[in-house]
């Protein structure tokens, strides 16, 4: 005797699974479904958004005459619009968001940051090749006699305190008003400005005139602000006079070089190097932005000032990573076995306590750290009466920073093992018991390979975090103590804080080479992880 398990509307046949007969909801049925006024309210304003700002990025585009990034946002605008204004397509409207915000925050920079590591980009290579000779004919400016002088007001489009600089002048033979920044002249309406006896700008519309107290407190960039005109440059003379002085250098497209006018002096241009270029070496300081190819990557092995500290780094950045992560890994996980024994009383307490660290901002815990290993009156001399200077030295400070790091780091590790440790069932750990298994034969056969298979991939994150730690070691020791030969590269320098003081540091920028040790970083760190990856999945087919 056989009981049916079938329903209304459906079908059974001898020896075979019941049929459901019932009429399913069709793909067409979902897409006739009625929007709700919520709904399109939502998709109008989304949708005005986008257009909005595809028009705002159009306008820049058409300007700069850049018409296959224009094509690509008029191809990328029209394809949202066809997406969500129908009903097909139901996935990719999911996809699609997703999909452009990680091509723009994500593959973007990765290549716009690659395609940086093949160029000189950095100070004084920032521009084009007429940049550059703009900047050095305009540095060249000086006063000679016959100069024009013009009556001066200083201005600015913002806060008087940090606005834009522009000078605003009167022209003594024709009486115009005119308005100059380093992007040059431009004449004011004379209905929008209001002019003293003398020629001085009192007012003009759109601008802020500074008061000779706000004047006197930005002087220097008013002497270093450089106005190009048509025959020279205009610059300050004072807070009160201007005069239109002559380029001493400048450049001559016949033999492609910038001539100084006063010691017959020629630099010729090095398109290799983006660069004018003297007979004996000499470089001036405004170049302009070349293709430099393989050179960055091969200065970072080659350059006997370079591939040493670099390697060293390189050393101590595999020990850095790998000491936070396997220290704050085994304090941790010896924590919550700790309270994860039914023996143990009071856990909720103890565990409230424990994560207090990743509780805290770390940057401000960091600070803290920093002043407790102070070598006169840090916590830690005055605690244990030492007298160690513990960010003078090679070694101690970077036992210091692998110390706070473990402090800081622990209490993560903690929790994820804690999670871990619940989710492996005691019977498990009984059944060894009962096999004779000691303790510690049991955490080592069952638990440890049970809780790497779950916390490989933190492991594995945690490291790639640590590699590039750069609060860790710019808010405790900011790479120190640096060797007296090297002042850019410290004995607790991470390859990501040396590459931010090349990117940043008082020298100079070089963001070319640090583009190209940001992409030595990114493949260490990929290729670590790939393989990490890799080895966890064969361990999860062991003990799957």
């Amino acid at each position: 005797m056989s009981t049916s398990l079938s329903g209304p509307g459906s079908t059974q046949t001898p020896g075979r699974e019941p049929v459901d007969t019932r009429p399913a909801r069709s793909r067409t049925a979902r897409a006739n479904a009625p929007i709700t006024l919520t709904g399109l309210g939502v998709k109008v304003v989304l949708l005005g958004l986008v257009a909005g700002v595809a028009i705002w990025a159009a306008f820049p585009l058409i300007e700069a005459e850049k018409w296959v990034g224009l094509a690509l946002l008029a191809a990328t605008t029209a394809g949202l619009f066809y997406l969500y204004l129908g009903r097909r397509h139901v996935p990719a409207k999911y996809l699609v968001p997703g999909t452009l915000f990680l091509i723009a925050f994500q593959i973007f920079p990765v290549l716009y940051t690659a395609s940086t590591a093949f160029t000189n980009f950095g100070d004084g290579h920032r521009g084009s090749k007429q940049d550059a000779i703009v900047a050095i004919q305009t540095a060249s400016v000086k006063q000679v006699p016959g100069s024009t002088e013009y009556a001066l007001s200083v201005a600015t489009e913002g806060d008087p305190a940090t606005g834009p600089l522009v000078f605003l002048v009167t022209d003594p033979a024709t009486g115009t008003v005119s308005a100059g920044d380093s992007d040059g002249l431009r004449r004011l309406d004379p209905g929008a400005v209001t002019v003293a006896a003398g020629g001085k700008v009192t007012a003009a519309d759109g601008y802020t005139v500074l008061n000779f107290g706000q004047a006197s407190a930005r002087s220097q960039e008013i002497i270093d602000l450089v106005v190009p005109t048509s025959g020279g440059a205009l610059r300050s003379s004072g807070l009160s006079r201007a005069y239109e002085g002559t380029a001493v250098r400048a450049y001559d497209a016949g033999c492609d070089c910038v001539r100084d006018t006063e010691t017959g002096r020629t630099w010729t241009a090095d398109e290799s190097t983006g660069s004018f270029v003297a007979d004996d070496g000499e470089r001036l300081a405004q170049g302009w932005k070349v293709n430099v190819g393989l050179r960055n990557f091969t200065r970072v092995l080659t350059d006997p000032h370079i591939a040493g500290p670099f390697l060293g780094t390189l050393v101590w950045n595999f020990a850095f990573a790998i000491g936070s992560t396997g220290g704050t890994f085994l304090l941790g996980t010896f924590v919550a076995l700790a309270l994860h024994s039914p023996r143990m009383r009071g856990t909720n307490l103890y565990r409230v306590l424990l994560i207090l660290p990743y509780a805290m901002p770390s940057f401000a815990m960091l600070l803290v750290w920093r002043d407790m290993f102070n070598t006169d009156f840090g916590l830690i001399n005055n605690l244990f009466g030492l007298g160690v200077n513990w960010f003078g030295h090679e070694w101690s400070a970077r036992a210091a920073v692998l110390l706070v790091q473990l402090w800081l780091g622990y209490p993560y590790m903690f929790l994820v093992a804690t999670g871990a440790l619940q989710a492996i069932p005691r019977e498990l750990t009984e059944a060894t018991s009962v096999d004779g298994a000691s303790p510690w034969q049991s955490f080592r056969s069952v638990t440890l390979p049970l809780l790497l298979i779950a916390l490989s991939p933190l492991l594995i994150s945690s490291f790639a975090y640590n590699f590039n730690n750069f609060n860790a070691i710019y808010l405790t020791t900011e790479g120190a103590p640096f060797p007296a030969d090297n002042s850019t590269n410290g004995a607790t320098d991470l390859l990501i804080t040396y590459t931010y003081r090349l990117a940043f540091g008082g020298q100079g920028a070089e963001f070319g080479f640090a583009a190209a040790i940001s992409l030595f970083i990114f493949t260490i760190v990929a290729v670590v992880s790939a393989i990490s990856f890799r080895r966890t999945r064969k361990q999860e087919e062991v003990y799957a």
